[in-house]
């Protein structure tokens, strides 16, 4: 998009040119000049801006959905966010994990393909150390897991599923299914190693350990989903609209939720020292009259007034009289 002037600017352009300032013939060979920008036929940038920036926010938005469910599962603080979202080839993504380390191949039934989630041996120990009573902190020797291992860290990486459903529920529903784990990047080359593939880093930290975790998307998955990641098909899909089931079924379970009703009998002052020497059968004098109706709190608004009695099967009841105030709802707008 051209920059727009400014009228100031525009009268200071004029007054250099008739001053001789600038050179007009000057600026006209300039601007015919061809401007020739690098690109890299063997890196081609397949995704345009805005559907980065949509991507970003996507995962942005899936690290707090994957952090607070790490939190509850772990009992501890789990920080994730976004590092960055980068489109390179495959060789370049496979070339720069380290070996050993934790790779799990996740099958995308949806787009029919495969996406990678991968993180460093140190996070996978933490994990498994909090959920074996551990602190989850500390030096561990990087080393390939075992069997028992991989079968808590594969119980850890479907309760991502959820989550990572949730974060997408704009684009698509992604309904993952896992595959199987790899600990070494060169037996995991499922896509062709020029294929372009879309790489997001989120950094993770687990009490007192922290690493990289890396989710590879290949081009040939995300490339049906393209149309749906612009910023305008973005903000439009976020915009739930309810259809008339919905809100009947939304106004139903509204009225099956539980909420503690109240009754105040009535207030009273006492020292300390009368307190003190309460024993049981005495009696408090409540400052409320027989004839004055009871105030009945709705949680924790003052909704209703009532006396007090009996009910039928002989149970204490309160019989209401009227509003005493409409609790709550006069800061509705």
């Amino acid at each position: 998009m051209a920059e727009i002037l400014s009228q100031n600017e525009i009268d200071a352009l004029l007054k250099a040119l008739s001053a001789g300032e600038i050179d007009a013939e000057a600026v006209k060979k300039e601007e015919k000049k061809k401007t020739v920008k690098p690109y890299d036929f063997r890196r081609p940038n397949k995704i345009a801006k805005d559907q980065m920036r949509t991507l970003v926010m996507l995962h942005e938005n899936l690290s707090r959905r994957l952090g607070t469910s790490l939190s509850a599962y772990l009992r501890t603080m789990v920080q994730m966010e976004v590092a960055s979202v980068d489109q390179m080839t495959y060789e370049e993504f496979t070339r720069s994990l380290p070996n050993p380390t934790v790779i799990n191949i996740l099958y995308i039934k949806r787009l029919e393909g495969n996406v990678i989630l991968e993180f460093t041996p140190n996070l996978a120990f933490a994990i498994i150390d909090r959920l074996l009573g551990g602190s989850g902190g500390g030096d561990y020797v990087v080393r390939e897991l075992t069997e028992i291992e991989q079968r808590v860290i594969r119980q850890v990486v479907m309760r991502f599923f959820p989550s990572m459903n949730e974060a997408w529920s704009n684009v698509t529903l992604l309904d993952p299914e896992y595959i199987e784990m790899e600990t070494n990047p060169l037996f995991t080359q499922f896509i062709p190693p020029s294929d372009m593939v879309i790489l997001v880093t989120m950094h993770l930290k687990i009490a007192e350990s922290s690493g990289l975790m890396n989710l590879c998307y290949p081009f040939a998955v995300l490339e049906p989903l393209l149309p749906r990641l612009s910023a305008q098909s973005w903000f439009e899909s976020s915009r739930k609209s309810f259809s008339p089931e919905t809100l009947e079924t939304l106004k139903n379970r509204l009225k099956e939720a539980e909420i503690p009703v109240r009754v105040e009998l009535g207030t009273t002052s006492i020292s300390i020292r009368e307190l003190l020497h309460l024993s049981k059968g005495d009696a408090i004098k409540l400052d409320q009259g027989i004839n004055t109706p009871l105030t009945v709190r709705i949680g924790e608004e003052t909704k209703y007034l009532g006396f007090p009695g009996l009910s039928k099967n002989n149970k204490v009841a309160i019989q209401l009289s009227g509003y005493q105030s409409k609790g709550g709802e006069e800061s509705v707008q």
